[in-house]
């Protein structure tokens, strides 16, 4: 009878430190996942309503073609922007020969680390073309993937990053006469040739290009000059999020600041929509542009950003 009790006095202490022991395994496992939880809740998701705000303020400032004053307080705002949010913008500030003569022109670099050196660039241009026959703020070409790139940077300093990633606003896109010759993406060329001189190219593992995405009929066509996969993974992503009416699978070529990254070896892919009304007029405000379609790219961008990473981190 004692034996017997003294067993099953065994069992009932086992069963009791099983018990305890299950317990705290369950509450180690549930600490983890609501950690994991409340990271994923507190971060932030591209906000539409903020990169608004950044358009807007871009746009009240007026044209700001390369080399002018406006020019200049515009990268004010980006680098107060990126500071508030703890990032520090680098300039890369060089004078490039132009048909007009010598222009200075900035590209401005915020730099989000990741897990790895191996880098990718998310670029946009923030200078607007300098026309003398009307007045042009540029509302898409121009302030819409700037202000998008302010408010995406947000988000990925946040983020849990594979990779080290390069936030570039490049100055100096548009041609300042016609674009024919070099006359046209100055801070994509620039930016190219610093980093094949100093060898931080090969720490480049892809570049993503927004330009003209503010579009209030957004429709964005695939590029054939970029780079396949890229395109694959965004586009297809769309797809699965059933955005392609707005990402859509026709086929276009479009000449913009990826071409300089392409000719280095660096894939590239150009989200764009070169299907937009107002492009170089007078009529490329605010009216012709909306938050939905930045909210549009941003998510569909955040959301490719896993299967990019994966294939580019080894």
């Amino acid at each position: 009878m004692k034996r017997r009790q003294s067993t099953q006095s065994r069992r009932v202490r086992r069963a009791v430190f099983s018990t305890r022991r299950f317990c705290v395994l369950c509450g180690s496992a549930l600490i983890v996942v609501n950690s994991v939880a409340a990271w994923a809740q507190a971060a932030p998701k591209f906000d539409s309503s903020r990169a608004w705000e950044h358009l807007r303020q871009m746009v009240a400032i007026g044209p700001r073609p390369a080399g002018s004053p406006a020019i200049e307080q515009t990268r004010k705002y980006i680098k107060d922007q990126l500071a508030a949010i703890g990032l520090k913008a680098v300039e890369q500030a060089w004078d490039d020969e132009t048909p007009l003569g010598k222009v200075h022109m900035v590209n401005l670099i915020a730099t989000i680390p990741g897990a790895t050196r191996d880098r990718l660039a998310i670029t946009g241009h923030y200078d607007t073309k300098l026309f003398r026959e009307f007045r042009f703020v540029g509302a898409s070409d121009g302030a819409s993937s700037a202000a998008f790139l302010i408010e995406l940077a947000r988000v990925l300093k946040a983020r849990r990053n594979s990779m080290t990633i390069d936030i570039v606003f490049l100055d100096g896109e548009e041609a300042v006469v016609d674009w024919r010759g070099n006359d046209h993406t100055y801070g994509s060329r620039h930016y190219v040739d610093v980093a094949q001189r100093d060898g931080s190219l090969k720490s480049l593992k892809a570049m993503i290009l927004v330009d003209m995405i503010g579009d209030r009929d957004l429709g964005m066509r695939r590029d054939s000059n970029s780079t396949k996969w890229l395109t694959d993974i965004i586009w297809g992503q769309a797809a699965k999020m059933k955005l392609d009416n707005y990402f859509l699978p026709a086929m276009t070529t479009v000449e913009d600041d990826h071409l300089p990254f392409l000719a280095a070896g660096v894939p590239s892919v150009d989200i764009i929509d070169l299907d937009y009304d107002a492009w170089h007029t007078q009529r490329d405000t605010i009216d012709a542009v909306s938050a939905r379609s930045l909210q549009i790219v941003g998510d569909v961008l955040l959301a490719s950003l896993p299967q990019i990473e994966s294939r580019l981190v080894h």
